[in-house]
Formats: C-alpha cells, structure tokens, sequence
C-alpha cells in the first residue's frame, strides 16, 4: 500500500509495513518540513508578473514557508497563485519588492500586498473556489504603538478623519496648536467656508477682545449708529435718568419741555421762556 500525504502541507504517511529499513529517510523530510512549517522563513524571488508557489506532498517547497520573504526585481504587480488548490495556509508575507505582491488560490477573494509592506493572509483551500483572506484587515487590538508611541484615539476618534482630504501641508498647519480638545469642540457645527476662515488670516485680536462680542446677534454698526455721540449728542424723544430708587424724566411735546420726578410733572418750560412749577420757585438761592 502506497505512502498517504496529508491534506495542507504534503507530510508524508508512511503505510504500514512499507518502506522497511528506509522509513528514516521519511522520518527525516518530514521533520524538515514540520520546521519550516513552525518556523520556516523562505525568501521568495519573484520575476516578471507571475509566481507559483506550491506545495509539494513529500518533498520541501516553498509552499511549507511559515513566513515568506518577497524580494526580486517582478517588472509589474506580480500575481502569485498557491498550489495546490485545496490546500489550507496561514502565510506571513514581507514584500520586499518595488511591486505589489497578488496572492490568488482559486476563483474566490486575491489578496494583495503593496510594496514595502507586511500581511498575514490565508488561503482557504477550497479546490477550485478557494479564496485568499487578509487577516490583518480586521485585527481586533487591544493597544495600538506607532513608532514607539501608544495610540490613545478611539476607534471613533479616528474615523473622524474618514474622508478628509486636507493635504499634509494643510494638516501641519496645525502644528504647534495649544487648543485644548474642549477649546477646539468649540468649532463642532461650523459650516462657514475656508473662505470665510481666511478672512481671519492676520487678525491680531486677543481671545478676549474677540470675546467683546459674545452675544452681539445683529450688525453692530447698525447698533453703533442708533447710538447718541459722546460729544454734542443729539437727543429725540423722552430721557430718563435715574439713580437708586429716583427717577427724572424730561419729555419734549410741541414747544413744551416737562420734567417728572418718580412719575410725577413737577416742572415746565415752554418756548416762550415761560417756566412753570409744581411747587415753589427760589432765585438766588443756594445749591447743595
């Protein structure tokens, strides 16, 4: 009875009773290949656009690699295409090319690696549908460190950068920004243009000088207009002027000048000079 291989990696299975006084041979090739499939880092050189990677039952391949480096000079996206096609994998790959690295197995999902860069995938092995997975697409991380720096942002934090289409240049701007997160929340809801912003391009006011017209809600020239000069004021309609509890009013009506004290007329002045009081009336008297 002929040797079995087994299904993902081609280890061989000895009958029984067959290869009598040559098993160690076997025993051998399959050590070997259960070391490059536990620790085994192969480096792959790719030419041209297409590479097959295969596993071979029996025999060391490439396809037994744990890791598998990409290097060569591919002159295009390179398409490599794992064989056997039923055949399960669990591949770490460095592409180490100038070019993007497809992993393929069948009919189903490719995979590709850009240049430079680094994936788990897996191939599923389902014969001529089999389709390849990229399983850090969808790593769940517990702590993320970039460059040696603990990422702190939410997952929801981040996809508020989702569809920004800022250039680097337009982002470092912001470098150097002391706002605290409460202070830039503040701009949550603007929808004026990055025309409207630039209008603020050179303005030297204080945060508390622009603080001056919280709560203005109309035009404040409008405002300023509808204000009486400091100097030669010119005043219509009645004044009122009041201090504590008291209160004078002076009202003009047709020729008639009246002064009332807490509601009440006390005194008049009409435009013949003519004076006429509430109550009495002392000249040359003296005033406190």
């Amino acid at each position: 009875m002929p040797s079995t291989y087994t299904a993902n990696s081609g280890i061989e299975l000895p009958a029984n009773g067959e290869q009598s006084s040559t098993w160690g041979n076997t025993v051998n090739d399959n050590m070997s290949i259960i070391d490059r499939l536990t620790n085994g880092v192969g480096s792959i050189t790719l030419s041209g656009t297409s590479h097959t990677l295969t596993t071979t039952d029996g025999s060391l391949s490439d396809g037994q690699y744990k890791t598998l480096v990409l290097g060569g000079s591919p002159s295009g996206t390179n398409t490599i295409t794992v064989s056997p096609n039923n055949g399960q994998h669990i591949y770490i790959v460095k592409n180490g090319t100038g070019q993007t690295a497809t992993f393929t197995q069948g009919s189903g999902a490719n995979v590709s690696v850009l240049a430079n860069t680094t994936k788990i995938i897996y191939c599923d092995g389902a014969g001529s549908g089999a389709a390849v997975v990229d399983l850090t697409n969808s790593l769940d991380l517990g702590s993320l460190i970039l460059a040696g720096t603990t990422v702190t942002a939410t997952g929801a934090e981040l996809n508020i950068m989702d569809g920004v289409t800022a250039t680097t240049a337009e982002l470092n701007i912001m470098d150097g920004v002391t706002a605290t997160t409460a202070e830039l929340n503040i701009l949550d809801g603007v929808t004026a243009t990055t025309a409207e912003l630039n209008i603020m391009d050179g303005v030297t006011a204080t945060a508390a000088e622009i603080n001056y017209v919280d709560g203005v809600t109309s035009n404040v020239q409008t405002q300023l207009n509808t204000k009486a000069p400091s100097s030669n004021p010119t005043l219509d309609g009645t004044v009122t002027i009041t201090g504590g509890t008291q209160s004078w009013t002076v009202t003009p009506a047709g020729a008639n000048l009246t002064f009332a004290y807490n509601g009440t007329n006390v005194l008049r002045i009409d435009g013949s000079g003519n004076l006429t009081a509430l109550a009495n009336v002392t000249a040359y008297g003296t005033i406190s």
